[in-house]
């Protein structure tokens, strides 16, 4: 949810040919190649602060009027259905230039990879351009509701907002910065469905931040999930609403956070995917 080539991604949310550079001057890594700090800077914390209410009340903005309710499907003795993420054996999911996946099929497993796609789509770096956010809505929100859900995002992604996370007013990062942002779906669950329309919860981790000498804004990481009401149209499944909460978040491991280089290389080098069932 791509932007130039100072970004995560080179034609499409999930692609490569990241080009960066080192800013001049300057030894200090904020990564370390240690572990990984606690957050020490208030502007930090601000930035962050920011970013999710900003987010939630656009999300909130756009998705006023809609039926944004579930029910969690249930099997034996109370316990979930369970939905592996094993092949379909249905034809796969197409690519149009725009990098989005579609073609996806008419049943709950085709929802549910809409779903992830758009989890991906969302959390890519193309959101934080207008015009690269304007195109990836129109692909995969549902008609009726794009130019509510336009407006609603130009209110929260503005110049000021991008300046807040450390970024070039028109979402691009500064010069010897890579920017990344990046949500790869852990898996998904149908809580309602009918042909007309299903709703998918997916959960995710998500990484955000600026990878580079002196950041202030360091790549972080994040657990969340994504609530997405979808209905059957144009021969495809499209977004109505989303919602998005916190976790499931499992225990943070022992794990040494890489250098700002090690990052950058990574972005460079392991693009994005996308999901088909």
């Amino acid at each position: 949810m791509s932007l130039g080539d100072d970004q995560d991604g080179s034609g499409g949310y999930g692609g490569t040919g990241q080009t960066r550079t080192h800013l001049p001057g300057g030894t200090t890594d904020v990564y370390g190649g240690a572990r990984r700090p606690g957050r020490s800077s208030s502007r930090s914390l601000v930035t962050v602060v920011g970013v999710i209410v900003l987010l939630i009340a656009a999300i909130a903005f756009a998705n006023r009027g809609g039926d944004d309710s579930s029910s969690s499907e249930v099997g034996a003795g109370g316990q979930p259905k369970a939905a592996p993420t094993s092949a379909s054996g249905q034809t796969p999911v197409q690519a149009p230039a725009d990098g989005v996946p579609t073609g996806f099929a008419h049943d709950e497993q085709g929802a549910q990879s809409a779903a992830a796609n758009y989890a991906v789509a969302l959390g890519s770096t193309s959101m934080f351009n207008k015009t690269t956010r304007d195109t990836l809505l129109q692909t995969i929100i549902t008609p009726a509701r794009v130019a509510g859900l336009e407006a609603a995002l130009d209110k929260a992604y503005t110049p000021e907002f991008n300046e807040a996370l450390g970024l070039n007013t028109d979402g691009s990062a500064p010069a010897g910065y890579t920017f990344v942002s990046r949500t790869s779906p852990i898996g998904t669950k149908v809580t309602e469905t009918s042909a007309a329309a299903t709703t998918v919860d997916v959960w995710c981790g998500g990484l955000l931040g600026l990878a580079g000498e002196n950041s202030t804004n360091p790549v972080t990481s994040s657990w969340f999930t994504i609530t997405m009401k979808l209905e059957w149209t144009s021969n495809t499944w499209k977004i109505v609403t989303h919602s998005q909460k916190d976790g499931p978040s499992p225990v943070p491991g022992d794990d040494k956070a890489s250098s700002a280089d090690e990052m950058a290389k990574a972005v460079e080098e392991y693009g994005g995917f996308t999901y088909a069932r």
